[in-house]
């Protein structure tokens, strides 16, 4: 929107992340390097950790970018909260085993084969699990139980952990001891200090095509810094604000005092935000309740703002719960599974009754 205005050939401060933006401050240069050791290893786990908005994923999908698809395969995982079984395959299909109307031993023998074979070629696996945060201790243990393959001496899969600082707290419980021991490298990303916060800025300017256009003075800068802690995503958000109403306003060059209105506007939006949501909890209202995502994607639903009687409230929330437990999901998974089963019977009792009826005529013709 606001390119042309500051002569910039992109947009340099956007959201979503972008390795052509890559910014190599100390702490993303270290997990580059952390990342780089495993894949010479080619074993074991490697486990980044960082807030968020780091930059974890930019790092991330910068290494897929320069991996040499001729010796490796990767596949990535975005982890949800699914159970055990399901994380396996998101695993196999990430790397395109086909899951469809399998059991997990099959499943296993399967991506075991494909594993095989790209090691058998002179290539190796490599999967990397974003949001590891989202595992549940069942499904790490999947993750760890497929570490266990191997080629005569040589590993046949190698992981990357990528995760919000929760995932520390979750490797360093009791029943992850095993999986610890198969960890041979874990680093944790902070922010940035602020002389890197405005090289980080100057250096996104400048891959959008900046001349010189827009211009931060010395207090713009340290404001930023001051804004947004030193996170990427944050220093991103106030700076795509901080441009928008330049261009609103037909101002380029910004100083302290820009900085810290803009910054006051979206704490205003973020506080008025969470006003809004604690006043409709703390005041009750005829409306229907609307439903909510939590933080880890799950559907948040208050019954208690629903006119239900008891029976109703007792099954709904019910439902809820499988679906929050992904009950539901695995129910289907069974029903499908027996539907096939079903099918594979009426095929074989069909093909029995046909071979009777067959040799009846044949006995018939005979006479």
């Amino acid at each position: 929107m606001y390119e042309s205005f500051y002569g910039l050939t992109s947009k340099p401060f956007q959201l979503n992340p972008d390795p052509s933006f890559y910014f190599a401050s100390k702490q993303h240069r270290r997990a580059m390097a952390y990342l780089e050791y495993g894949l010479n290893q080619n074993e074991g786990f490697i486990v980044v950790t960082g807030e968020i908005g780091a930059g974890k994923t930019t790092i991330v999908r910068g290494l897929l970018n320069d991996l040499d698809s001729d010796k490796v395969v990767a596949a990535q995982l975005v982890s949800t909260q699914l159970d055990a079984e399901d994380t396996l395959r998101m695993v196999a299909a990430a790397f395109g085993v086909g899951t469809r109307n399998v059991g997990k031993s099959e499943l296993l023998l399967a991506l075991e084969a494909f594993l095989v074979e790209v090691t058998s070629q002179g290539k190796r696996c490599l999967l990397i699990v974003d949001e590891a945060q989202n595992l549940t201790p069942r499904a790490v243990e999947e993750l760890r139980m497929l570490s266990n393959f191997q080629f005569g001496t040589q590993a046949l899969l190698q992981s990357f952990l990528i995760g919000q600082p929760e995932f520390r707290k979750v490797m360093q419980s009791p029943q992850m001891q095993q999986l610890r021991q198969r960890v041979i490298a874990a680093c944790h990303i902070g922010p940035m200090d602020q002389d890197e916060t405005q090289a980080y800025i100057e250096h996104r300017l400048k891959c959008a095509g900046s001349q010189g256009s827009p211009r931060f003075d010395a207090g713009a800068f340290e404001a930023v810094f001051e804004a947004s802690g030193g996170i990427p995503r944050r220093i991103n958000a106030h700076c795509d604000r901080l441009l928008l109403s330049g261009f609103l306003t037909g101002k380029s060059a910004f100083t302290r005092a820009d900085v810290e209105e803009v910054a006051k506007e979206l704490r205003e939006e973020t506080q008025s935000s969470r006003s809004m949501t604690a006043s409709n909890i703390g005041h009750e209202s005829t409306a229907p309740a609307s439903p909510q995502l939590t933080d880890s994607g799950i559907l948040d639903i208050d019954l208690s703002r629903l006119e239900l009687d008891s029976s109703t409230a007792e099954r709904a929330s019910r439902a809820i719960a499988d679906l929050k437990s992904g009950h539901v999901e695995q129910r289907l998974i069974r029903i499908e599974r027996s539907i096939v089963r079903l099918e594979r019977s009426n095929a074989a009792v069909l093909s029995l009754i046909q071979q009777l009826v067959d040799s009846v005529r044949a006995k018939h013709e005979g006479k």
